[in-house]
């Protein structure tokens, strides 16, 4: 089946022309850790996401994403469309209206009639409005820490007061070792479960949650399942549904199951930086015989939506060929003046390349210039030297847009140059990001696939006012190949 679904994609898509997607998404997240906490709807053929931090993306494609101001946008929002008004909620006791998906929302009441169930209701938290094939809206909320999640019924004429009975759907069960708090799940009484979200197909109801908490990498997703809204709910024996603890792309979870526009099932996730801060990501959702979902979190290009058939065959191919990659080829020895123009100490440039946002480089403050140098084949001795075929490249910065999502918020604008060479002598712009307006803070790029030994990233502007950081710089592509220059190649040990 994979060798089926490779040469599939082989055939019908071509890299440089067909549209990719790489996580964390590319855009502006804003306040640093505030962002994150992902909802995102449909209305009218456009996608809009809100996440904390403020404002709205909208998207016709789930591929490209403009930034919109919205006022009022509470943390962890959720916005439901009913009857034509347009309702957000959020953490707090609020619901706000609006005619528009983008505003302005004025606030329409406090929920009215809350439960009095110990740890059920605490003014709001991560609510959720569920709007039934019937036309009947229902709230979901957590409660607090291990509570798990609760649900009832809202009057049709008054989105603010509940007229059902309140159903507690399921609460942490130390049994599901993933929900456990830790670095390694180790705090087997202690949980924090958040984030609900309903999604229903083909007849089933799924329940989605997070647990764990934020401030772990082991932040992940799971769900229940129904044939009722209200259920009884099941856990899902093949749970959790999202979990990534290594990388780039890791706790994610708090995010929202759609429908996208080439009618598959779309995942989008929060991710937790380890540096601090938060970013979106997004991957598709498969189905099975018996209704389980899957979803594999992914940190490399993926096709788009819309660009492949069977949604299995949605991985392009390519993969990290920079780990690491800051050594000078010979020795094996890592060369700071040939790695990187300058560095701050503890910010060697080794750690834009380590795969992990808990490092970063920072070059120093009087490099108006910096570049990053990059040998992608740091052979030693007898071992032979490898071309690679490049086709992208993405970068995480350390600074966030601080304000962004508010009015006069600064949209941080990086402007810059990949260049990749044979030889380390001779180089080729491969992507001239010199003229860039667009403000974000995380960036993906196709390049035109180019076969190359060396890479080298050069920072051409930045917002000033804090010190560049880069707390990821990929290299997509493949192996490709020896280098000519090394023929003829000698034998490998136990080679004929």
């Amino acid at each position: 089946m994979i060798l089926a679904c490779t040469a599939l994609a082989l055939r019908s898509q071509e890299l440089g022309k067909t549209a990719r997607y790489c996580n964390p998404l590319p855009m502006v997240m804003a306040e640093g850790s505030a962002s994150g906490d992902v909802s995102v709807i449909e209305w009218k053929g456009n996608y809009y996401m809100y996440c904390t931090g403020g404002g709205a993306w909208v998207s016709p494609d789930l591929l490209n994403w403009e930034f919109h101001y919205v006022e009022h946008v509470p943390v962890a929002p959720d916005v439901a469309e009913y009857k034509g008004k347009f309702y957000m909620t959020g953490n707090d006791s609020h619901v706000w209206v609006a005619d528009n998906p983008l505003g302005p929302f004025e606030i329409l009441s406090e929920f009215k009639d809350k439960p009095d169930l110990k740890g059920g209701w605490s003014q709001g938290f991560d609510t959720k409005i569920y709007v039934d094939d019937d036309g009947q809206p229902y709230l979901f909320w957590p409660g607090m820490a291990i509570s798990g999640i609760y649900s009832t019924a809202l009057d049709p004429n008054d989105l603010s007061r509940f007229v059902g009975p309140v159903t507690h759907h399921f609460s942490f069960n130390p049994a599901h070792i993933w929900e456990r708090q830790g670095e390694q799940n180790e705090f087997s009484d202690v949980a924090w479960i958040e984030g609900p979200w309903v999604y229903k197909h083909n007849g089933t109801y799924y329940l989605q949650y997070s647990a764990s908490g934020t401030q772990w990498r082991t932040y992940a997703e799971g769900y229940y399942k129904s044939k009722h809204v209200q259920g009884p709910y099941t856990y899902a024996g093949n749970n959790p549904l999202l979990r990534r603890t290594d990388g780039v792309v890791t706790g994610p979870a708090h995010g929202c199951m759609i429908t996208g526009p080439d009618g598959g099932i779309w995942q989008f996730y929060t991710i937790v930086l380890r540096s601090g801060g938060r970013r979106i990501g997004m991957d598709r959702v498969l189905v099975d015989a018996n209704g389980d979902l899957s979803c594999k979190v992914t940190d490399t290009p993926q096709w788009a939506p819309g660009t492949v058939k069977d949604p299995s065959c949605g991985d392009s191919g390519s993969i990290i060929v920079s780990v690491g990659k800051v050594t000078n080829g010979s020795g094996g020895g890592t060369v700071r003046a040939r790695a990187a123009s300058s560095e701050r100490p503890g910010r060697g440039a080794e750690y834009a390349v380590d795969n992990s946002t808990a490092t970063w480089w920072e070059p120093e403050e009087g490099d108006a210039q910096p570049t990053l140098t990059l040998n992608l084949s740091p052979a030693v001795d007898r071992d032979r030297v490898q071309e690679f075929t490049i086709d992208g490249a993405r970068l995480l910065f350390s600074q966030s847009g601080r304000g962004f999502g508010s009015r006069g918020g600064n949209a941080p604008v990086y402007q810059y140059r990949i260049e990749a060479s044979k030889d380390g002598e001779h180089y080729t712009t491969v992507l001239d990001m010199s003229g860039n307006k667009v403000a974000r803070n995380t960036i993906f790029d196709e390049i035109k696939p180019t076969a190359c030994r060396y890479v080298r990233l050069v920072m051409l502007d930045w917002p000033k006012g804090s010190p560049l950081g880069i707390l990821d710089f990929s290299v997509f592509g493949k192996p490709t190949g020896w280098s000519p220059s090394q023929t003829p190649v000698p034998p490998m040990v136990g080679e004929e």
